[in-house]
């Protein structure tokens, strides 16, 4: 399991990657595609999914709809045309901040500074 404030710099990212793999998503849905392609290692609780879904709404990149399911309502998540292009932005900016990360933390040192 990793720590909670880097699972909060990569939230954003994780989900419109997801969105954009698929026409449409609820949350459960959602958070049980991440704990399995994580392996276990990200779980995304309730008080981080929604709070984040309705941020990526209220900023455009997604649209909810709600389907009547038996007494039930589920809300599923598409993401907009605005969305596909933030996805895609972020992911390409999130493997620069990774290649970055690797740079700095391997063991090889630079010769100057």
């Amino acid at each position: 399991m990793y720590k909670n404030e880097w699972l909060k710099g990569s939230l954003r990212t994780i989900l419109l990657k997801l969105m954009s793999e698929r026409p449409r998503m609820y949350g459960y849905e959602i958070s049980r595609m991440v704990e399995k392609r994580s392996g276990s290692n990200i779980r995304i609780t309730e008080g981080a999914l929604y709070p984040a879904l309705h941020r990526l709404e209220s900023q455009g990149y997604l649209i909810a709809e709600r389907v009547q399911i038996g007494k039930r309502a589920r809300k599923y998540y598409s993401l907009t045309a605005k969305g596909q292009t933030e996805a895609q932005e972020n992911i390409e900016q999130y493997f620069s901040h990774v290649r970055t990360m690797l740079l700095l933390l391997s063991d090889k040192q630079s010769a100057t500074p």
